[in-house]
């Protein structure tokens, strides 16, 4: 920023270093003048037509270039100075010339640089063209009146004629050549705010950017980190060193160094994960050459859990692939129990218990085929066909059929219902699919070491809104562990697959609920399923 900002300082300051450079010619000629005319010098130019007209026009113009060249530099009345200085330049030559004839010559030809350098700092084609007309017409008028008033002049009108030429021709070659020095500053300008636009930018993007940046020398002297290296590095990315050449890499994170060393030894580089402080997210670093020839490194230090959440999309994509290719695999057999059972019901000889069993096989055969059609539902994106439920009725029958598949006779599950209906806008296969995974997740953890679960299963309004609360009173979960209760794939069990919150959650989400979870003070947990009430809007 601060080398572009020069840059402009350059550009603008060119035109008054021209009004300098023109302003002191200035000075140059009127110095000039004044030694030819008051000293010994003089005698060279012969004998002067009017002497007391050229030492008083030598006086004024030394006083007057001085003067401009004091003042008359400002930019901003650049078109002014400049048009007012060159007709006084091209006055002076005309009065010099008639008070010293034998000076015509040397005059016009000092005149030439005047009204060229005028017309080069002036921005109009017209006024550069009119101080060429001008000095023309004053140079003919100069010529004629000596012609008529003095009886002859020395000059002869070719003369005359090519240093009008002269003047024209010089006036419009100096202004194309300042028309285009001023467009190219005008694009010098544009290119130099874009310039520091972009810079501005790219700074502001790589400052801004969650990905860590480091940039090491070849001494391992960090040269520069953004803002997400720092705070990774902490103290350590921050500052100079003793030497003046940056922070040493191997100082502020000895394992990155120490990996920075062997992919520049081409070694196998170690892409596990690294932590470079305990409170600090895990980083995956990933390494780079500034340029080509050059032993300056890049390191980029990505966040490994955007990179797990990303690898967990993929695995999520690949997972809904395959369960619609296994779905037609589990439902072949699940007819044919079914079909099985619909076969044994039918026979005589079964018994009053062995039919409450194959009962009990029927409503789990279809339980379990209601739970692939969701899980296929999930990952088709397919919605949720809300009906109008009352949650006591649901909660009720739900408790007494999932009571008789209890493998632990020791174990309760009861409800908490009122007496009045609890009416709610859900998908009734995906709420039995959300309740069952929380209640057998209540089962599994929610029990103290050599006591029976306690599980129980809450109905009522909160602020409006049905609510069903999953109870139990286990040990609970830590806080470490519950900000990660609905992580996909994560588990704390050897035998679990930790797809089971992360579908409930997704089911509600479906039927546009909420899943939370609740801790308790007392200890134990609570899992609270939020639901649309039945005036809700059924979803298009």
């Amino acid at each position: 920023m601060r080398q572009a900002q020069s840059l402009l300082s350059r550009i603008e300051s060119v035109p008054r270093r021209e009004l300098y450079f023109f302003a002191l010619y200035r000075v140059l000629e009127a110095g000039i003048l004044a030694a030819l005319v008051f000293s010994p010098l003089g005698e060279m130019l012969g004998q002067p037509r009017h002497p007391d007209l050229g030492m008083g026009v030598a006086i004024a113009y030394l006083v007057l270039a001085l003067v401009l060249f004091f003042v008359g530099r400002s930019v901003q009345w650049l078109v002014w100075i400049v048009f007012f200085s060159v007709s006084a330049d091209i006055v002076v030559a005309a009065l010099i010339t008639h008070a010293l004839p034998d000076a015509t010559a040397g005059v016009a030809m000092m005149l030439l640089f005047n009204v060229s350098a005028a017309a080069l700092l002036l921005p109009s084609t017209r006024m550069a063209l009119a101080v060429a007309a001008m000095a023309i017409g004053v140079l003919f008028g100069e010529y004629l009146f000596t012609l008529f008033h003095d009886q002859g002049s020395s000059r002869s009108l070719a003369e005359v004629i090519m240093f009008a030429a002269s003047y024209l021709a010089l006036s419009y070659l100096a202004h194309q050549a300042g028309q285009k020095a001023r467009n190219s500053q005008a694009l010098a300008d544009k290119r130099g705010e874009e310039v520091a636009n972009l810079f501005e930018v790219n700074e502001l993007i790589i400052r801004r950017m969650r990905t860590g940046v480091l940039v090491v020398d070849a001494d391992n002297h960090i040269k520069l980190a953004n803002e997400a290296a720092s705070l990774l590095l902490g103290d350590g990315g921050d500052g100079q060193g003793a030497d003046g050449k940056g922070v040493s890499l191997l100082h502020a994170a000895p394992e990155l160094a120490r990996r920075l060393q062997r992919w520049r030894n081409g070694w196998q580089t170690d892409e596990t994960p690294m932590q470079f402080t305990p409170d600090q997210p895990e980083v995956q670093p990933r390494f780079a050459r500034l340029l080509a020839d050059s032993e300056t490194s890049l390191i980029f230090l990505d966040d490994a859990t955007v990179v797990s959440r990303r690898a967990e999309s993929l695995t999520l994509a690949a997972l809904g692939r395959f369960s619609a290719s296994l779905a037609h695999e589990i439902r072949n057999p699940l007819a044919a129990i079914n079909y099985a059972v619909q076969l044994l019901e039918e026979s005589q000889q079964v018994t009053d218990g062995d039919r409450r069993l194959l009962q009990i096989i029927h409503q789990q055969c279809q339980r379990t085929n209601g739970i692939v059609e969701s899980v296929l539902g999930l990952a088709r994106r397919e919605r949720a066909t809300p009906e109008h439920v009352d949650l006591n009725a649901f909660v009720r029958r739900f408790v007494d059929d999932y009571q008789q598949t209890l493998s632990i006779e020791t174990d309760t599950l009861e409800t908490i219902i009122g007496a009045k209906p609890v009416p709610a806008l859900v998908d009734p296969r995906h709420l039995q699919q959300v309740v069952t995974v929380l209640v057998q997740n209540a089962l599994n953890y929610g029990r103290l070491p050599g006591e029976s679960a306690r599980i129980r299963v809450r109905v009522f309004n909160a602020e409006g809104r049905p609510t069903i609360d999953v109870m139990d009173r286990g040990p609970g979960i830590p806080e470490a562990v519950a900000a990660q209760l609905f992580r996909p794939f994560f588990t704390t069990s050897e035998h679990g697959t930790g797809l089971g919150l992360y579908i409930a959650r997704e089911l509600c989400r479906a039927n546009q609920a909420t899943l939370e979870y609740v801790p308790v003070p007392g200890g134990g947990c609570c899992f609270r399923v939020i639901l649309p009430g039945p005036h809700a809007l059924l979803p298009a």
